[in-house]
């Protein structure tokens, strides 16, 4: 079994996660994990505040047992539409041989290999989303957004591993993005980014026994605007880790 992100120092988190213009991560890890992973895993997330434009992903990432590769599930803000405030979820599997047949996904990720699902809705800022990520049958898994005041269920997407690929692992880490970067950096990027605070929450199973935590520590900035971007962390008494960075006013560009 995959050692424990409590077990991690930080650089070897870091090398979990995703380089490309990332700015913010936050490790998790569940215990009391069989040899044959999860079945079942959600993420609770919250933006708290950030502007109603594209440009962030919010995110929290997972190992599947017997694969070297993840899968992502989060949040991004999008434009308001006709006056109302747009969320945009995200379901993927980075998994070489992942399949779907689900409307809301197509193949390849990030330019690679496996499945990218998607879904936006009429989403509410400050208000936490639990992002379910759960195995129906054998090898198909499901990606929900679920509304933590309504407890409506917002179907993200579905994919199918292939065979021999287990559950999720015991750990992993989360991420905050500014993406608009990966096609170029303007001129004194780290002072343009826009400002946004998140929750990530501390992660659970319906696998009784099982306690996840969202890291033992607090959030760490990495990336190449380390210091830069006034970056703020603390842990939270009802759980989990909030994040904030960027400068109000700013647009990234």
């Amino acid at each position: 079994m995959k050692p424990t992100a409590s077990f991690l120092s930080v650089a070897s988190v870091i090398s979990l996660l995703p380089t490309a213009k990332a700015l913010v991560g936050s490790s998790w890890t569940v215990t009391n994990v069989p040899s044959t992973g999860l079945t079942d895993i959600t993420f609770p997330l919250t933006i708290v505040e950030a502007d109603h434009i594209s440009g962030y992903y919010f995110a929290q990432q997972f190992g599947f047992v017997n694969s070297a590769d993840v899968g992502y599930t989060g949040l991004q803000p999008r434009p308001n539409q006709n006056g109302k405030p747009v969320l945009h979820g995200v379901f993927s599997s980075f998994v070489g041989g992942s399949t779907t047949m689900d409307s809301n996904c197509a193949a390849g990720a990030d330019g690679g290999p496996g499945v990218s699902c998607n879904v936006e809705w009429n989403g509410v800022y400050g208000r936490t989303y639990d992002l379910e990520v759960k195995r129906n049958g054998s090898s198909v898994w499901v990606g929900t957004a679920i509304d933590s005041v309504t407890r409506a269920r917002i179907h993200i997407g579905s994919y199918t591993l292939p065979a021999g690929v287990g559950g999720i692992q015991s750990s992993q880490a989360g991420f905050v993005e500014w993406y608009p970067w990966n096609g170029g950096e303007p001129p004194n990027h780290c002072a343009r980014l826009p400002y946004q605070k998140t929750l990530f929450g501390h992660p659970y199973t319906t696998r009784l026994g099982s306690v996840g935590t969202q890291t033992r520590s607090l959030a760490y900035e990495y990336g190449d605007c380390v210091g830069q971007v006034a970056f703020k962390t603390e842990k939270l008494l009802i759980g989990g880790v909030e994040n904030s960075c960027g400068f109000k006013g700013q647009t990234g560009v």
